[in-house]
């Protein structure tokens, strides 16, 4: 029988205490515990600790130092002089609709003749495609400015070029050793000593739209209406950002900081009406609000319809309209889920009808008719998750032309795009990271592909790489969690990709009261540890079915994030379990 994804066993990778803690701890004026965490995340010394801590605005890299922003600057500023037709291509994910939205906004208000073209995720795919070039040459674009997509669109980038279309290349996906032909490619990653080689691609627009914003700026500071966009338009860099999973250290970290403090109280009409819609007004947002309840309504639109009424949101100044696509979205997110939910279930009992869950198979590889493109890259992440094998989900509906569509999620330590690539004879086209990648294929080929799919996981995939660890930061007696550590620790954020959420955990606990099963599936479970210091109250998700399984232990251990509960104007230290184990 098969664990659900929160009960699957983990190796637990515990970090040693550090004598350096309480030295750092007296420095930065924190708790013991906050310093041993900062120095898990490689913060040994206070300077950079204060930095880490007190991210600044000013902090951010200038625009001018991104590598290609001069010459796209100087190509933007003459369009908009003479008045030329802008096209912005973005991509269709929160990444590309965000950055988007950025460079649209700045341009409008610098006076652009601006447009912007997003591709239909199922029609078009990823990228630049032919017909849409061709659509905008005719319809008399002169100038296209690509957001999250076009580093490796050589063919397409030559068409453009003639077709009369000056093109500039905004990315920060893996470029290759050949870049395409363009009047200006802006991409951090061309330069290796530019020091945020992990810019997303809403951040990669946000320097574009504030150097153009600086060309026209004639003082030190942006003209009042440039620079309160600007300030906002961090709050959409910073959705982009954690959506994209991006290393959220350094400037990212920055940015994203800055952004979420403004997020709440943001003058634009589509933000306010996405947080009302989602429930979350009034509340302090951090990084998980964005990553599960803002951005799946955004991708919402580009997954089950098309993507560009997100960007119409984004950068409408009408509350109403607002409102009408938000609530629009929310309610297409509720059919995503619905959907994301029966293909999950049907790829669990495809993977243990052929066996796919032993041992001895590293990889999984599916394809079904009947399973929708826009959803398959977040089931493949499930699959991850509960069966902790590299995975790619394959929609190959599309009997018309017999070529079918996958989205393939990783393990961390094993490189997907390399793998896809060494496999990429039985393919028609693949792009994508480490960690995420796309598949276009010939119906006929699926099963070769997966057969040296596996092949290449086997030889390429390592023990340690194939066993999922959970990542500790330190063992602790639950006395240590005051409300004000707690709090403290708060400091740590935003976190996400490169600055997890700390995890703690505390050995040989007992129950302090009966676990409880709640949830309308009662598939979660409440219930009271102690250690004999304190007594805490803990929520574990999806891990009902242990329920029996404590009852029958007096002693166990447990690993978890520990948070401020407030209910009825009280507040209590709580503990969201992530993982119980039993000696």
């Amino acid at each position: 029988m098969l664990l659900s994804a929160r009960m699957q066993q983990k190796e637990w990778a515990i970090r040693s205490p550090d004598d350096r803690s309480a030295e750092l701890a007296r420095s930065l004026k924190v708790s013991p515990l906050v310093a041993q965490v900062l120095i898990n995340r490689g913060i040994t010394d206070a300077q950079t600790g204060v930095s880490f801590l007190r991210p600044k605005l000013t902090d951010l890299i200038d625009p001018a130092q991104m590598p290609g922003i001069e010459p796209a600057t100087q190509r933007l500023k003459q369009a908009i002089t003479n008045k030329e037709k802008i096209t912005i291509y973005g991509d269709y994910d929160v990444d590309g609709i965000t950055g988007t939205a950025i460079l649209w906004q700045v341009l409008t208000l610098l006076g652009a003749d601006v447009d912007y073209y997003i591709p239909h995720r199922i029609d078009e795919g990823y990228g630049l495609n032919t017909e849409a070039i061709q659509t905008l040459a005719k319809s008399g674009t002169k100038l296209m400015v690509t957001v999250d997509c076009g580093i490796t669109a050589f063919n397409t980038a030559e068409l453009a070029g003639q077709l009369g279309l000056d093109l500039i290349i905004t990315d920060h996906h893996q470029p290759g050793c050949d870049l395409p032909k363009a009047c200006a490619i802006v991409h951090p990653a061309l330069e290796e000593s530019y020091p945020n080689q992990d810019s997303a691609g809403a951040m990669v627009a946000f320097k574009l739209a504030w150097a153009i914003a600086n060309e026209f700026n004639s003082g030190r500071k942006l003209e009042p209406g440039l620079r309160e966009y600007m300030l906002s338009a961090t709050s959409l860099a910073a959705m982009g950002t954690v959506a994209d999973i991006v290393d959220l250290r350094g400037e990212n970290r920055v940015l994203t900081s800055y952004g979420l403090k403004a997020l709440p109280d943001s003058k634009l009409s589509g933000i306010q009406a996405l947080i009302e819609t989602a429930g979350l007004t009034g509340h302090k947002l951090d990084s998980f609000h964005i990553g599960f309840r803002l951005a799946p309504m955004l991708n919402a639109a580009g997954r089950m319809g098309h993507a560009r009424l997100a960007v119409e949101l984004l950068t409408s100044d009408s509350h109403v309209r607002s409102m009408q696509i938000a609530e629009y979205l929310k309610e297409q997110n509720n059919q995503r889920q619905q959907c994301d939910r029966k293909i999950f279930k049907q790829a669990c009992g495809m993977i243990v009808e052929r066996g796919l869950n032993h041992p001895d198979c590293k990889s999984i590889v599916l394809a079904s008719e009947d399973w929708h493109t826009g959803v398959i890259g977040i089931v493949a992440s499930r699959v991850v998750d509960k069966f902790y094998r590299p995975t790619i989900m394959i929609n190959a509906g599309d009997a018309e032309n017999g070529v079918a569509q996958g989205s393939g999620r990783s393990v961390p330590g094993f490189c997907l795009l390399s793998a896809i690539k060494a496999c990429s004879q039985n393919l028609i086209t693949f792009g994508g990271h480490k960690m995420a990648a796309g598949i276009t294929i010939e119906t006929d080929k699926i099963d070769l592909f997966a057969a040296e799919f596996e092949a290449y996981t086997k030889e390429n995939l390592g023990e340690d790489e194939a066993v999922a660890k959970l990542h500790i930061d330190a063992v602790v007696e639950l006395d240590v969690f005051r409300k004000e550590t707690v709090n403290e620790l708060q400091l740590l954020g935003p976190f996400g990709q490169g600055n997890p959420e700390p995890i703690f955990a505390t050995k040989g606990v007992r129950l302090a009261s009966p676990p409880r099963r709640v949830g309308a599936g009662r598939d979660h479970l409440q219930l009271a540890i102690t250690d004999n210091t304190a007594a805490v109250r803990c929520i574990g998700f999806r891990f009902g079915k242990l329920e029996k399984k404590l009852l029958e232990h007096e002693f166990f251990n447990v690993a978890y994030r520990p948070q401020i509960n407030t209910y009825n104007g009280n507040s209590n230290v709580e503990f969201t379990i992530t993982d119980i184990q039993f000696d």
